[in-house]
């Protein structure tokens, strides 16, 4: 036998023998490679620098907080519904609330809105004590398992009214609020420790402000952080909202992007902003700006959302219109799918009931207007209307977007 033959065999032989250990780790985790890729392409990539909240990002497995008919979009950077009109918030928005929060290995933190239970499960190995509060007694009895069978010992859950807070506990170092109210519930003001952190949604239904708060002489300083959109904060938050979205006359905010940038950088009325600006050209439809949504680098998403109340037995259809111009955009990585304006309808468990899309936009084009006029299935109760590349490299520009209902 040859050396070159010797050497052959025993490498088939060390493949056959290491099958069954790959084949064993990968049925133990077989999502590891799925949120390996989620944390280097929507939590690094965007922004996230705390090794900490990366390494938690990572070891928490998404896929346990989600039902078993989602649990392949479970690493998709996405909310996703989990009955009793909640979500599970996109593990981006995770991460970059609990880096906002500087978690720290003594804190004791107060989360409003179990939920799933992820957000949990995320806070739990990077500080000393978390108690969530969860409205929904479903939603909240089930969290509680799945965290008890994950082993989260240092999560203690409830089922209440978080505007109410757990006083039984406070003070606490930091809390963090995963629904919206209108305003900072004052009971969660008074139980937040002196010097603490709070970070929390706060505005209209679907014109919202994720901010951090800081409390100073027993009163609250705050920082905007980014346009955002959450479920409401039901029961009393609710009950005190003054300001209520009209379901029958959808409208965009600031479509025609004359609006000034934000404190924060960001473009007002819209959320979500990933690789995009607001940019002056003259020869735009709608004033002197206008949104660019550009990108070098295969797969990565340029994106914008906006969130719409929408009631489907109210309208009937939507016209949808805008303005687009195209410099050298190509179709997505897996070349099905291409820069476009999608609207995808939610029923009142916040399930998808379809899409529409104007679109494809490919290829260089100087300025010119789309419209389209859709169907809205009688069961939609709101609608997210976004415009995005699809991970397509090249440049977008669009301006002028409207949705209205026709009557």
């Amino acid at each position: 036998m040859t050396r070159m033959n010797r050497r052959t065999i025993w490498s088939a032989i060390v493949a056959l023998v290491s099958l069954p250990l790959i084949s064993t780790a990968q049925a133990r985790d077989p999502y590891e490679a799925a949120r390996n890729e989620l944390v280097e392409t929507a939590i690094i990539a965007n922004g996230v620098k705390d090794p900490r909240v990366i390494a938690s990002i990572r070891n928490t497995p998404r896929h346990e907080f989600v039902s078993a008919n989602q649990r392949q979009q479970a690493y998709f950077d996405m909310a996703l519904p989990i009955g009793e009109d909640q979500t599970i918030s996109s593990p981006f928005i995770v991460a970059y609330m609990t880096e906002s929060l500087d978690p720290k290995p003594t804190d004791k933190v107060l989360e409003i809105g179990t939920g799933s239970g992820y957000q949990a499960a995320v806070l739990s190995p990077l500080v000393k004590q978390v108690f969530s509060i969860e409205i929904k007694e479903p939603l909240g009895r089930k969290a509680a398992r799945t965290l008890k069978r994950l082993n989260y010992d240092n999560v203690y859950t409830k089922v209440g009214d978080g505007y109410l807070g757990w006083p039984q506990y406070a003070p606490f170092d930091k809390i963090i609020v995963t629904c919206s109210p209108e305003n900072v519930p004052k009971p969660l003001v008074d139980q937040l420790k002196e010097g603490g952190l709070m970070v929390i949604p706060v505005g209209e239904r679907y014109q919202q402000t994720l901010v951090l708060f800081t409390k100073k002489d027993g009163k609250l300083e705050a920082q905007p952080l980014r346009p955002t959109l959450f479920v409401p904060m039901t029961g009393e938050a609710e009950a005190r909202r003054k300001v209520k979205p009209d379901p029958a006359n959808p409208r965009l905010e600031n479509g025609d992007f004359e609006q000034k940038l934000s404190e924060d950088g960001s473009v007002p009325g819209w959320y979500y902003q990933r690789q995009l600006e607001l940019v002056e050209d003259t020869s735009s439809p709608g004033g002197t700006q206008c949104l660019k949504l550009s990108n070098e680098d295969p797969g990565r998403v340029a994106l914008v959302l906006q969130g719409l109340a929408l009631d489907g037995r109210q309208v009937q259809r939507l016209k949808i219109n805008g303005w687009v111009k195209t410099e050298g955009m190509g179709l997505g990585p897996d070349r099905t799918l291409a820069p476009m304006m999608v609207i995808t309808f939610y029923d009142e468990q916040r399930r998808d009931l379809g899409k529409a899309a104007l679109g494809p936009f490919i290829g260089s084009l100087d300025w010119h207007e789309v419209s389209k006029m859709v169907n809205v299935p009688p069961a939609t109760r709101e609608a997210l209307f976004r415009v995005t590349n699809f991970g397509a490299v090249g440049t977008m520009y669009v301006d002028n977007l409207s949705i209205e209902a026709s009557r």
